[in-house]
């Protein structure tokens, strides 16, 4: 992959850009192996890879400049925008969209604001795109001073984006490097952009969390619907759930399967995923995974968990050593969290493991672990 701002130096971050795709591929499995210690038994599948380019589902755009000519993309070290519209990452659905909504920025007259001198409104603009091509836009706002002006202008954009299904507006008034807001306001009457990955139709609202590579995520549910099916446990918690993913995948005749998430939004979208489905052993909870494992009645076959890059932690790693749940599924983002992890589970051991490159260009890595008890 060629990139002009990584070769002009505006942007970098895409660290590994220079290092052959092999090579970054070895690297990020050489991580997973030292993070699982390379046990005796432990079955490595080969690395899933996908497009190196053009794969990033959604863009998370600082907005800079000024009203009449706004950037899209990052700032500078002095706070300043540095615009990145022809970032090769984008799905087409995204990049080709981005010029005429910065048009519609200025013609809307939303002012970007500016970290340096704290004046403006329109702080960042996130796009993400479905597989069939359709398009959530959220557009975060320092107050709602705009939203009057954003509202008339919303059908002009709409004419323009066809493709667009669902927009909001986030409200973000901390002068901070947050991202979001608590506060969501709806611009459309749709309110979730329907995900179609594998044979399950997800549905994810303005603050729901999906994997960037729509490709990867897909191969990655098909594998773990494999080795759970391997197992074929009668019970399974997906923790950590979202909006479903693993649960809904894991769906089989005869099996319970329940789904734990703190988002309660998250929790309406699997469950509308469920009920398209027709999945009546599926049911989402809205709540924390680590309470919810610790007060149940009875632990599970089998239990999914995709924890934050965090990973775990010392509570949930201690009741899975010490339950009698017989197989765990660990989806980790992290190396680093997933091995301290292992460590705080001293009677699992990894039988099965997969790369499932994610993020090109970059060092991050997403593993898929299938852990049973030792002996």
């Amino acid at each position: 992959m060629r990139c002009g701002y990584f070769e002009a130096g505006v942007c970098r971050s895409c660290t590994l850009l220079e290092q052959p795709y092999d090579e970054q591929v070895r690297a990020r499995q050489d991580a997973c192996v030292r993070a699982l210690g390379d046990p005796d038994g432990l079955v490595w599948l080969p690395p899933v890879t996908g497009p190196q380019e053009r794969f990033r589902n959604k863009a998370k755009l600082v907005v800079g400049g000024t009203v009449d000519a706004p950037t899209l993309g990052i700032l500078d070290g002095a706070g300043r925008g540095v615009d990145l519209r022809d970032c090769g990452l984008y799905e087409p659905a995204i990049s080709d969209v981005l010029e005429p909504l910065a048009r519609w920025i200025a013609a809307a007259r939303l002012v970007p604001y500016d970290v340096p001198s704290r004046v403006g409104e329109l702080k960042h603009v996130l796009l993400t795109a479905s597989p069939d091509g359709e398009l959530m836009l959220r557009l975060v706002l320092r107050s709602t001073e705009a939203l009057a002006r954003i509202r008339k202008h919303l059908p002009a954009l709409q004419q323009t984006l066809p493709a667009l299904g669902v927009a909001s507006v986030n409200v973000q008034p901390a002068h901070a490097a947050v991202l979001e807001g608590e506060r969501e306001i709806p611009l459309t009457e749709r309110q979730t952009l329907r995900m179609r990955v594998n044979e399950v139709d997800l549905h994810l609202r303005p603050r729901s969390f999906f994997q960037t590579n729509t490709a990867v995520a897909a191969a990655l549910y098909r594998q773990a619907a494999a080795w759970i099916d391997e197992v074929a446990p009668a019970t399974v918690w997906d923790l950590y759930c979202g909006v479903g993913g693993f649960a809904l995948h894991a769906a089989a005749p005869g099996r319970e399967v329940t789904g734990v998430e703190v988002s309660a939004e998250a929790v309406a979208s699997a469950e509308a995923s469920a009920a398209e489905l027709g999945l009546d052993g599926v049911r989402f909870l809205a709540g924390d995974a680590t309470s919810f494992a610790r007060t149940a009645a009875r632990a599970p076959d089998l239990v999914v968990v995709n924890p934050p890059r965090r990973g775990l932690g010392s509570e949930l790693a201690g009741w899975l050593e010490a339950s009698s749940v017989r197989s765990v599924l660990y989806s980790s983002c992290n190396p680093d969290s997933l091995a301290r992890d292992l460590a705080a589970m001293p009677s699992w051991r990894p039988r099965r493991a997969r790369l499932l490159d994610m993020f090109p260009q970059t060092t991050h890595a997403e593993v898929l672990v299938l852990l049973g008890r030792e002996g």
